[in-house]
This record gives structure tokens, sequence and C-alpha cells, in this order.
């Protein structure tokens, strides 16, 4: 067991399986209207209904900062622990929303 095993043991818990939302982060799976839809009503495979509904972010104008504590508030109020929302708050700035757009 050791180090190694208490590191997996912490990406498996803090990396849910299946997809998550690449703009909050939230288990799609989770996602009470399936996912959010795209502007021909088919459901995005990328992006949960809180952020993305007929093919545009719902919030186009939240930044990073803004979405990181957005995220981190609405885990508190389900009733994570502080460490455990900051934890997964962490996590944002990787999600594809928040990525640079390559530059060619």
């Amino acid at each position: 067991m050791g180090i190694r095993s208490s590191r997996i043991e912490e990406e498996a818990m803090f990396h849910p399986m299946g997809p998550a939302c690449q703009s909050c982060g939230m288990p799609l799976g989770r996602d009470p209207l399936g996912g959010g839809t795209n502007v021909d009503g088919s459901r995005s495979e990328e992006f949960c209904s809180h952020c993305f509904r007929d093919g545009r972010f719902t919030e186009p104008d939240l930044t990073l900062p803004e979405m990181v504590k957005k995220v981190e508030e609405k885990l508190r109020e389900k009733h994570f622990p502080g460490f455990l929302a900051r934890r997964f708050a962490r996590g944002i700035p990787s999600l594809r929303r928040w990525q640079a757009p390559a530059r060619g």
C-alpha cells in the first residue's frame, strides 16, 4: 500500500468515473436534464445544463475566478467540507472552457 496506493485512492475520489462538464466540473451523470443542449437541440457531450443551453453558455461573461468561487460555494451549500470543496474547485482551470485557445 503506502504512498502510491493513497495517491490512487485520492485520484479516484477527486476524478469521478464518467464525463464531467467542461465548464464547472459537475459529473454529467448527475445533471437532472441529462446535459446541456447544442443549437440543434441535441445533448451536449461536454457541458451540463447549468452551464450550456441552446449552444451557448448560460453565463458567457463569467470569469474563471468567478466560476471557481461559484463551484466552491455550491459544494459547500451541498454540505461538502470546506477543504473538499476547495480541492474540487481547484480543478476548474484544467477544464476545456477555461483553456486558452490554440494560436496558429
